[in-house]
């Protein structure tokens, strides 16, 4: 689990890192507009967000409340693995060390 809560660690500062940087450096509209027009921006975009749905379907999946897994559905589609990464260390910590808890939640 020590792995597990690493990578998680690592997902979450870099995420925080691009994300700040893209925010700062960067043009969201603009930038935005010119990957959806491209072929492989579209099929990055389709390939990104079913990332998102099978992640965000675990977490519906796992979570005992509805409304807290939907907010961390909409986190996941507007920040990304920043949420997935967060959601995924906060269960590696309060599942204590159980794989079976962390991986199934309340059907565990």
């Amino acid at each position: 689990m020590k792995l597990a809560k690493l990578i998680a660690w690592l997902g979450l500062l870099a995420m925080t890192t691009v994300l700040i940087y893209g925010f700062i450096v960067g043009d969201f509209f603009a930038e935005g507009s010119q990957l959806a027009s491209m072929p492989w921006g579209i099929v990055s975009l389709v390939d990104l967000y079913t990332g998102f749905t099978l992640f965000s379907a675990w977490i519906i999946y796992r979570e005992k409340s509805l409304p807290v897994a939907l907010l961390w559905t909409i986190a996941m589609l507007v920040l990304g693995f920043f949420a997935g990464s967060l959601y995924a260390l906060i269960n590696l910590y309060t599942s204590q060390g159980d794989w079976r808890t962390f991986w199934m939640g309340k059907h565990a």
